[in-house]
C-alpha cells in the first residue's frame, strides 16, 4: 500500500525516531487539465517534468479545445513530493493525459495508495477514462475539479452525478496553482484511501476467520 522509506524521519520526544512512510500518489485526467501545475505547486522539490512542445503531428490526436494557450503536453510523467507531516510524504506521479500515453499507467498504477483525478468542468467528459481505469482497479480516488476562471461553478454532489461517481467517492473543488488548495486534495485523498484499504483489509481478515460453529 504504497512506497517505504526505510530512512529515519524527525527525532520524537524521548529520543525515539519516526519510521519515515512515503505514499505514492498518481496525479491523472484529460489533457490541459492542470496535472503539471498541480504537482508542481505543492512539490517541496524541484518537479521532474517530461514535457515537449505540442507538434503539428499531435494536432490530428489531441483535441486542443478550451485549452487553446497551452503549447506543451507531458509525455511520460510528472514527479514531485510533498511531506505532510513528520514521518509521511508523497511522492507524486502525474500521468500524461493523450490516449496515446495510457500504455504508462499500468507502470505508473503499481504501488499506488490512491489517484486525484483532476477534472474540468469544460470538458468533464475527458476524465470518464481516467475514472474507469481506477474504478475498475479498484484504486482509491478522489476527484478534484480545478476551477478555471472562466469555466461555470458546479456542486459536488452535481459533478459527482455527472459523473456516476461509486458512492462514497469523494469531489473536491480546488485551484491547481495554489499550493495549499492542492495540499488539502492530497489530505482528502489519503483519508479517504486509508479508509478504504482498512476496511479491505478488515473483510479479508473476516472472511478467513473460522466460524464458530465450525469449531
Amino acid at each position: 500500500m504504497g512506497l517505504h522509506d526505510n530512512g529515519p524521519a524527525q527525532a520524537a520526544e524521548g529520543g525515539e525516531e519516526l519510521a519515515a512512510l512515503a505514499l505514492k500518489i498518481l496525479v491523472a485526467g484529460g489533457f490541459g487539465v492542470g496535472k503539471t501545475t498541480l504537482v508542481g505547486s505543492v512539490s517541496e522539490i524541484r518537479p521532474l517534468r517530461t514535457e515537449e512542445l505540442l507538434s503539428e503531428a499531435g494536432e490530428l490526436v489531441d483535441d486542443t479545445g478550451g485549452v487553446d494557450q497551452k503549447t506543451t503536453t507531458t509525455v511520460a510523467m510528472d514527479f514531485g513530493r510533498i511531506t505532510i507531516r513528520s514521518g509521511l510524504s508523497l511522492y507524486l506521479f502525474g500521468t500524461p493525459g493523450q490516449d496515446r500515453f495510457w500504455f504508462l499507467w499500468d507502470e505508473l498504477s503499481q504501488g499506488a495508495l490512491g489517484a486525484v483525478v483532476l477534472a474540468d468542468t469544460r470538458r468533464l467528459e475527458d476524465c470518464f477514462p481516467a475514472v474507469d481505469y481506477f474504478e475498475h482497479r479498484k484504486i482509491p480516488f478522489v476527484v478534484a475539479v480545478n476551477c478555471f476562471a472562466n469555466a461555470r461553478r458546479y456542486a459536488s454532489n452535481e459533478v459527482a452525478r455527472a459523473l456516476d461517481l461509486d458512492q462514497g467517492t469523494p469531489v473536491v473543488l480546488c485551484d491547481a496553482r495554489d499550493k495549499d488548495s492542492g495540499k488539502e486534495v492530497l489530505i482528502r485523498l489519503v483519508e479517504y484511501a486509508g479508509r478504504v484499504h482498512t476496511a479491505r483489509l478488515l473483510e479479508s481478515v473476516e472472511s478467513v476467520e473460522p466460524r464458530a460453529d465450525s469449531l
